[in-house]
């Protein structure tokens, strides 16, 4: 497998604390990467460091062969490494075509090219009957998908999705599922944080547990779910497995 991402024992305390302790670990490409671990386990400050909104105190990461630190974070977004947001917070001003566009012109200078990148991630994020409504007022579930889309626009190889089924009601999860699918199986790989045990169980390839800023565990779903220290620190005795 081709290695896409490698984060090489990143740490970073705040104050006091430390938030995250020496992790380490590899994205491959064409892989889905799910993190779970309980609330303020780290997990979001570690994406942060990934895609260069927070500096690491010590470790690195390397994306598409280069080591990042030195970045900022629109620098290391055009090289295709993009993130979503847990809070989506869209251009209230915007219709939803325009907002979806505003990720287009990260890497294009072309209006026409532009526009068909956004209207073609309208289209596989299921927003199209929604391009020009504003972006103001629009539902949750919509507005996870034209954060999905703004960020697709950019071109991205890699994409750190935060909580992106976070609020959403069983079937707007499934639909999510699926588009989220739709783009691993267009060529995208992804570092996904969810809470929903289900959905990260069935969309990852690996799953990587982060317990007091520390890598816990890594490995197949099938491993992890039958791991007794992920089972005590945070799935609970109702995940445990029966022997085979």
């Amino acid at each position: 497998m081709t290695t896409i991402l490698n984060v090489d024992d990143v740490s970073k305390s705040f104050g006091g604390l430390k938030a995250v302790r020496e992790v380490g670990f590899d994205l491959h490409e064409g892989e889905i990467l799910g993190f779970i671990g309980p609330n303020g386990a780290g997990k979001t400050t570690l994406f942060n460091i990934v895609a260069g909104a927070i500096p690491a105190d010590s470790g690195f990461v390397t994306f598409d062969g280069q080591r990042t630190e030195a970045m900022r974070p629109h620098e290391i977004a055009r090289l295709g490494l993009v993130r979503t947001f847990q809070v989506v917070k869209p251009f209230s001003g915007l219709t939803v075509h325009e907002n979806v566009l505003v990720g287009a012109f990260l890497n294009r200078r072309d209006p026409t090219e532009a526009n068909a990148r956004s209207r073609e991630m309208m289209r596989i994020t299921g927003l199209t009957p929604y391009a020009d409504r504003a972006a103001q007022g629009l539902t949750l579930a919509i507005r996870k998908r034209l954060e999905l889309a703004r960020a697709l626009a950019t071109d991205p190889k890699v994409l750190l999705l935060d909580e992106v089924l976070a609020g959403l009601t069983p079937t707007e999860g499934a639909e999510m599922i699926e588009v989220v699918r739709s783009i691993r199986d267009g060529g995208v790989s992804m570092l996904i944080i969810e809470h929903v045990m289900a959905a990260i169980m069935a969309l990852s390839d690996r799953i990587a547990v982060i317990h007091h800023g520390e890598m816990l565990a890594i490995g197949k779903p099938a491993e992890i779910v039958k791991d007794p220290r992920v089972v005590e620190a945070y799935l609970g005795e109702e995940f445990q497995i029966a022997p085979d």
